[in-house]
């Protein structure tokens, strides 16, 4: 393709809405332009790469036996109200009614779709199992819309779902999804990690998250650098790191004393002279509108991941102002686990064995020390923390590091959360019904490229991997004019188209610095630049990622380029 005939609406500026270096790029590269919140066109360039992105995809789906299918973005309320996620998922999900008043919704993933067909459809253990998949828009109602293409209303996802008998059926489908994870991110030439993860509003029994690390990133994974472990913060688990200071030696009895004003743990830490690991913090929660108290050290975070599933709840928030005044009888600042028979104790593993620590005292103002876990209250202990940077690795005990990433993909052994909602029965051999067991398995399209150029960026432009970028080489003559170096350019254009070579031409009539700014920016891997050398036989190729320049005959540049591609 000729530069010329293309449109590619460079901008010299960074767009003052952009915060992320991928969003940043997308638009000065012309890659993509803003409708709406959250919502994009996808011009050209961005274009060409999500079609490469998605060929691998299909290439690596199909290799495992994933059979291709495209389902309706627009769905009737009456299938997800079957699954139960109708209410579940809130306003996160696009809803409307058509003309007679019926309650539809736009498709945020596909489970109820191809669990209806499976359950019209597969009448037999002969059938199994299937793995079907689509490429395909769906939409979210985010409610905070940002970063470019990491946080969409409208997205690209590839969803593909397994079908098995049985629970080794269902490990064999997700080991070949995992499998067909790492080759399809290896081919797009991503630095990935592969972590444990929490199937949060999807359910099932195990989950793993594919992950980028990046600044841009909204998630954060826990990692030990000395054995491999890996998990997101939602599941990761720890030990934490000792107290800074050792509890009080004796069987001491709660002790209530003033603390006018001092409502925070670093407030109380200051005016105790006591460090922050020897308070208690009580968190009072609401777990499917009934009061819970979750007790943890002072310096520690709650995950209400861990909490949820610790309880069981589908819908979890902080209790109000009022709800505690009725509750404790105190203000919040005030509270703790003493006396408390109205609800639900549990605390923190990393409490248990702690003795003589300061908690509130369910009285304004006032706070008591010398409270001892198991002897002063009983709780029901649980892991219930969120990981902390340096706490010990639960497999080595090399301390373990938080890194911010974004995701990529998310894999789910489903188990039976929908087949058991929505009737998929086959026969077996001796013909008894049994429940199909289900994996769901998700990847992010436009997440790619952008975690891509996040990886892969300089202050020139992006630099991206040679197998999604739109172009493998552009071939610039510094004068297209010149008669003798535009018919250069001409010849090894001509040669990389046929050796298949995804070649562009840059033949506009602009100075070479501004062809050079403009390759460099818009991420293409290699660059033939025809200028004065081209006297002695010879041209110079680029490498755009390491800024690299070699001299190379004419006559070998169209080979030189394949073999590097």
């Amino acid at each position: 393709m000729h530069w010329s005939k293309l449109f590619i609406p460079t901008l010299r500026e960074t767009p003052a809405e952009a915060e992320v270096v991928s969003h940043q790029l997308l638009l000065r590269a012309g890659y993509i332009r803003q409708l709406s919140s959250g919502i994009y066109s996808y011009l050209f360039l961005a274009q060409r790469s999500l079609l490469k992105i998605t060929k691998i995809v299909r290439d690596e789906m199909d290799a495992i036996g994933g059979q291709e299918m495209l389902l309706p973005m627009l769905n009737p309320a009456e299938l997800w109200q079957e699954s139960g996620r109708w209410d579940i998922m809130g306003d996160d999900m696009f809803r409307l009614k058509d003309r007679f008043k019926r309650d539809f919704c736009l498709g945020m993933t596909h489970e109820e779709g191809m669990t209806a067909i499976a359950r019209g459809e597969v009448r037999s253990y002969k059938q199994l199992p299937q793995i079907w998949y689509q490429i395909q828009t769906k939409f979210r109602d985010e409610p905070r819309p940002k970063s470019g293409l990491l946080r969409l209303r409208q997205f690209i996802m590839k969803d593909s779902y397994s079908f098995d008998l049985d629970a080794q059926g269902l490990d064999v489908s997700y080991d070949k999804h995992y499998g067909a994870y790492c080759k399809i991110f290896d081919r797009c030439g991503l630095k990935y990690s592969s972590v444990e993860a929490h199937s949060g509003a999807m359910g099932g029994s195990q989950s793993h998250e594919f992950m980028v690390a990046s600044e841009a990133g909204e998630d954060f994974i826990v990692q030990c650098a000395h054995c491999g472990y890996a998990a997101n913060l939602e599941k990761a688990a720890s030990v934490a790191v000792p107290p800074s200071q050792p509890d009080p030696e004796g069987d001491f009895t709660p002790e209530r004393f003033h603390t006018p004003g001092r409502k925070t743990i670093t407030e109380v830490a200051e005016f105790t002279s006591l460090p922050e690991t020897s308070q208690m913090k009580s968190l009072v929660m609401v777990a499917d509108g009934k009061p819970v108290l979750a007790m943890l050290r002072g310096d520690h975070s709650l995950s209400e991941t861990k909490f949820g599933s610790v309880t069981g709840a589908k819908e979890i928030r902080t209790a109000n102002p009022d709800e505690i005044r009725e509750w404790f009888g105190a203000e919040a600042g005030s509270l703790g686990p003493v006396g408390v028979k109205n609800m639900r104790v549990i605390a923190d593993e990393a409490l248990q064995g702690r003795k003589n620590m300061i908690a509130g005292a369910n009285q304004t103002d006032y706070h008591l020390r010398n409270v001892t876990p198991g002897k002063d209250y009983q709780p029901e202990y649980f892991d219930l923390r969120q990981v902390a940077s340096g706490d010990a690795c639960l497999k080595c005990g090399s301390p373990v590091a938080l890194v911010k990433a974004m995701e990529i993909g998310h894999i789910f052994k489903l188990g039976y959360r929908y087949s058991e909602a929505m009737g998929l029965k086959v026969l077996n051999e001796t013909g008894e019904e049994i429940t199909v067991i289900m994996g769901s398995y998700g990847i992010g399209v436009e997440r790619i490229l952008s975690s891509a150029i996040e990886l892969y960026h300089d202050k020139d432009g992006m630099a991206l991997p040679a197998a999604i970028a739109p172009f493998g080489v552009v071939i610039t003559p510094v004068n297209f004019s010149d008669a003798t170096l535009r018919k250069a350019a001409e010849e090894i254009y001509a040669e990389c188209l046929k050796a298949g070579i995804d070649a562009l031409i840059d033949d506009r009539d602009e100075r070479p610095g501004v062809k050079f700014k403009d390759a460099d920016l818009i991420g293409i891997p290699w660059r033939v630049t025809v200028g004065k050398k081209l006297a002695q036989g010879k041209v110079e190729i680029v490498d755009r990622r390491a800024k690299v320049t070699v001299e190379v005959p004419v006559v070998e540049a169209a080979a030189y380029i394949q073999q590097r591609l």
